[in-house]
C-alpha cells in the first residue's frame, strides 16, 4: 500500500517542491494550505497531471480544534505515516521594536503548528510501527540572524523538539529529523538578496534551490534513512 504524506505549507515554493518530490517517489501527498488555498489546490492538480496522487487540505495550523477535525477526516482514508512540518511565517524586525503580535504569530505557526499537526497523528502512526517526521527549520535557528529573533527562536525550538521526539519514538520505527535551509532561491529571497549579496553570504556563491531541499526530505522519509533520526541537517552552501 502506498504511504501517505502531509506537507504543511505545501502551497509555498519550498513546500510545493517537497510535494512534487514525494509524489514522484510514489507517495500519496496531502498538500496543505491556509491563506493560499488556491495555490495548494494547484500544486495537487499539478501532481495529478503528472500521474501522481495528491489532494489538498486547508486549515489553520495554529488552531488545534480546526486542525484536529481536518486530520480526523483525512485519517479516515488511511493512516498518515509521513509528516513534513513546513508551515512557517516571518515578521522580521529588530527586537527593540518588535510587537507582541510579531513575536507570537511567528512562534505560534512554527511551534504551536508543529504540536497541533503532529500530536494527533502520533498514535495512529505508532500503531503501524513505521513513520517519518521531518521539520523544516532554518539556518537562523542554528546561527541566528539580525532582525529575526522571533524566527530564530521558533526554529531553534523546533530543533529541540526534533531531538526530544526522536528519542520518544526511536523504538517505534519512527524517525524524526529537521532540515535547516540556508539561502534558498524563492520569490521572496530573490527580491531581497542580489547576486553580490549572495556572493558575500554564501561560500558557494549561489542560492540553493527548492529542489535541493526537497531531495533531502525525500531521502529522510525513505526506507533507506531508517537509521537517521534526531538530526538537524542544514542545506546551506557551506554558509555555516
Amino acid at each position: 500500500m502506498k504511504k501517505r504524506a502531509l506537507v504543511t505549507g505545501g502551497s509555498g515554493t519550498i513546500g510545493a517542491a517537497i510535494c512534487h518530490e514525494l509524489a514522484s517517489a510514489g507517495i500519496d501527498v496531502i498538500v496543505h494550505g491556509h491563506l493560499h488555498e488556491g495555490r495548494a489546490q494547484a500544486v495537487a492538480q499539478s501532481i495529478r497531471d503528472k500521474g501522481g496522487t495528491a489532494e489538498s487540505a486547508c486549515f489553520d495550523v495554529t488552531d488545534f480544534d480546526q486542525t484536529h477535525h481536518v486530520l480526523e477526516t483525512l485519517q479516515s482514508a488511511g493512516t498518515i505515516q509521513i509528516i513534513v512540518n513546513n508551515a512557517g511565517t516571518y515578521q522580521d524586525t529588530p527586537m527593540a521594536g518588535m510587537t507582541p503580535e510579531q513575536w507570537g504569530t511567528v512562534i505560534d505557526v512554527s511551534l504551536k503548528g508543529f504540536f497541533n499537526v503532529t500530536q494527533p497523528l502520533l498514535l495512529p502512526m505508532i500503531r503501524t510501527r513505521w513513520g517519518r517526521i521531518v521539520n523544516i527549520t532554518s539556518i537562523s535557528g542554528l546561527i541566528g540572524n539580525r532582525g529575526q529573533v522571533n524566527y530564530a527562536a521558533a526554529k531553534a525550538g523546533l530543533h529541540g523538539a526534533t531531538k526530544a521526539l526522536a528519542l520518544e519514538l526511536a523504538s517505534r520505527g519512527i524517525t524524526v529529523n529537521a532540515v535547516a535551509p540556508g539561502l534558498i532561491s524563492t520569490p521572496t529571497t530573490n527580491g531581497i538578496f542580489d547576486v553580490e549579496a549572495i556572493g558575500r553570504l554564501v561560500p558557494m556563491k549561489r542560492a540553493g534551490t527548492p529542489a535541493e531541499v526537497a531531495s533531502l526530505v525525500a531521502y529522510l522519509v525513505s526506507d533507506t534513512a531508517a537509521y537517521v533520526s534526531g538530526q538537524i541537517i542544514s542545506v546551506n552552501g557551506a554558509q555555516a
